[in-house]
């Protein structure tokens, strides 16, 4: 078994896009843990959406042998870290478990939003930060500047920063150097009772929950009995082991080492992301700091696009639930969709995750309804009750007040697209609350504002304004009052209850007239008038009418008197009229799909 000394347990922390999961290739191809033949890009990334989006979803851990320039050989374990701000709790996790992490920068794009959120991050679990300049053989590349902003806004070592170029494997035996001599080893001792971090899990449909941990005191070994802290619930270890690209399985984990643990373990959520494992016979006085509850901050329901499909559905979601521990589902239903379910989710992004792993790996045709955040609400009763569904509002002459959660947000940008992006955050109900020009090219603006803003397509006009170059972070912050309202549509005077919408009061008539207009577009011409109403209570504030296709029930009237023709249009009238009354209006699936696009998609 290696010695501590010999270990380095380090993570690569970067924003999206600056080449974290390729310079990850590069060091596993370093040191041929994969043969030629099976190696592909974005190994560690094991998801197609993963690998088509290239972004990283589920944090993954690989064990690389690295013999260095003294001859001898170290386990460096790298622990790979989601890069979306969806998921920064399993980024803190990672993080804790590591005692060094490499902070990527592209040379093309500089320092942004996340590299700094991510930093403090790691600053604030006293990791020792070595710097590395990605991308240095793009004809962008601007090697000088971005040490510049390195020395400026992060305050780190510039000159102790090192060059590679990820894609062409420039610069990695000094990497490798670097991560030796640069990043310290882990402290802990074999003798002290059991204590080690779930930093992650993945389900196993044979081995049951697979939990990835790093021991920082003690061993663990097969047959030993644990228990997790936060629940209580104790296992008896069946084996363990290390990761390298696959699972090898070894006689036991010491202290420093980061590997994984097979007990029999049921589903993700008894294995919590945070939580602490300890032997059951010489149990640890103390968890490890930092565990908390996942709460998802977005919702939605969700329907089979065929009311048959429900059983189906419901076996799919328990399926992915095993894998995705965050994923928090109960059941719902509508008068417009039928049965279906309401989901919680980390953020947008996990959602499109949720919906797309769905479709692809289940084979599932959903329908989402509008997401939502979750709204405190105070009655005049004195009761105070959370809501995320339209359906649950409550009746306006209960209400007393209603609160909804806002994020701090943190955006860096050129400067020529300083006054867009302002433009932007104040037509959001934003609050400027902090302008730092970071250099002469470059802006950090900080804003407080309402999470619901984000939902729709903050993110997307962001992009389009800066040309792709502003850069987006936020952290949720606390509730703030707002004027909420439920905005119902009405098709044919019936409300749909699945399009309904809480809304913040000024807004609502901007809404309801977009949701009208984008339905008249998608809803077939029937023989009657059908109006597209938006309401607030019994307040009609939108409305559009799809026109009635007319039959032309005076082409065989050749001549005759005006009153034959009168007649026939009369009897044509009486017909719509009752038909009106009895014709139900069938919204297609692309009418829902149609709400949830943004003004300019």
């Amino acid at each position: 078994m290696t010695d501590t000394a010999h270990i380095r347990n380090f993570c690569i922390i970067a924003h999206i896009d600056h080449g974290k999961s390729t310079l990850a290739d590069r060091l596993i191809e370093k040191v041929h843990l994969v043969s030629d033949r099976d190696f592909k890009n974005q190994i560690l990334d094991t998801m197609d959406i993963e690998r088509e989006r290239g972004i990283t979803i589920k944090s993954q851990a690989v064990t690389i042998p690295y013999q260095g320039n003294d001859g001898v050989i170290y386990e460096l374990n790298f622990v790979d870290t989601p890069g979306h701000v969806d998921f920064t709790y399993e980024v803190s996790r990672a993080i804790s478990s590591c005692e060094g992490a490499l902070l990527l920068i592209d040379a093309t794009q500089g320092v942004q939003a996340q590299t700094l959120s991510n930093m403090y991050l790691a600053l604030e679990h006293n990791l020792e930060i070595v710097p590395i300049i990605n991308k240095i053989d793009m004809n962008a590349a601007d090697i000088a500047g971005t040490k510049a902003q390195i020395k400026k806004d992060l305050g780190l070592d510039a000159e102790s920063a090192l060059l590679v170029s990820a894609r062409q494997g420039t610069g990695i035996d000094e990497l490798f150097e670097a991560i030796i001599t640069r990043i310290p080893p882990p402290e802990g001792s074999d003798d002290k009772p059991l204590r080690a971090l779930i930093f992650d899990c993945h389900y196993d449909s044979y081995r049951g929950v697979i939990a990835h941990i790093r021991i920082f005191d003690g061993t663990i070994k097969k047959g030993m009995k644990i228990r997790f802290m936060s629940c209580g619930a104790e296992y008896e270890v069946e084996s363990v082991g290390l990761f390298k690209i696959a699972l090898v399985e070894k006689a036991e984990l010491r202290a420093g080492s980061v590997g994984y643990i097979v007990a029999g373990i049921k589903t993700v959520s008894d294995a919590r992301v945070g939580d602490t494992i300890t032997g059951v016979d010489n149990a640890c006085q103390k968890a490890l700091p930092g565990f908390r509850e996942v709460k998802p901050v977005v919702y939605s329901s969700l329907y089979p696009v065929d009311s048959n499909d429900y059983e189906e559905l419901q076996v799919s979601l328990e399926k992915l639930k095993l894998n995705d521990a965050s994923l928090v589902y109960e059941k719902d239903s509508s008068a417009a969709l039928g049965f279906g379910f309401r989901c919680g989710f980390l953020g947008l992004l996990h959602l499109e995750v949720i919906e797309e792993r769905l479709e692809r790996e289940f084979n599932q045709s959903v329908i989402f309804t509008a997401p939502s955040v979750k709204y405190q609400i105070q009655l005049k009763n004195g009761e105070r009750v959370f809501i995320d569904n339209p359906n649950n509002y409550p009746d306006p002459s209960k209400l007393e007040s209603a609160e909804e959660p806002y994020i701090r947000a943190s955006i860096i940008s050129p400067t020529t697209f300083l006054g867009n992006i302002m433009t932007l955050c104040l037509d959001k109900r934003a609050v400027q609350t902090n302008m730092t020009y970071l250099d002469e090219k470059r802006v950090e603006l900080v804003y407080e504002m309402p999470l619901s803003e984000v939902l729709f397509d903050f993110y997307d006009k962001l992009k389009s304004i800066s040309r792709g170059y502003a850069s987006f972070d936020y952290e949720i912050s606390e509730y703030k009052p707002t004027e909420l309202v439920k905005l119902d549509i009405l098709l044919n005077n019936k409300a749909v209850d699945a399009l309904s919408q809480l809304v913040y009061k000024d807004k609502a008539q901007e809404r309801a007239r977009f949701v009208c207009d984008r339905l008249k577009d998608e809803i077939p011409r029937q023989q009657f008038k059908i109006p597209i109403q938006g309401a607030i209570g019994s307040n009609i504030i939108a409305r559009e009418t799809i026109n009635a296709l007319r039959k032309d029930v005076l082409a065989k009237c050749y001549g005759g008197d005006v009153t034959r023709k009168r007649k026939l249009l009369e009897k044509q009238k009486e017909g719509k009229k009752r038909m009106k009354m009895v014709g139900d209006v069938e919204l297609p699936q692309s009418a829902f799909l149609a709400v949830l696009k943004t003004k300019d998609s």
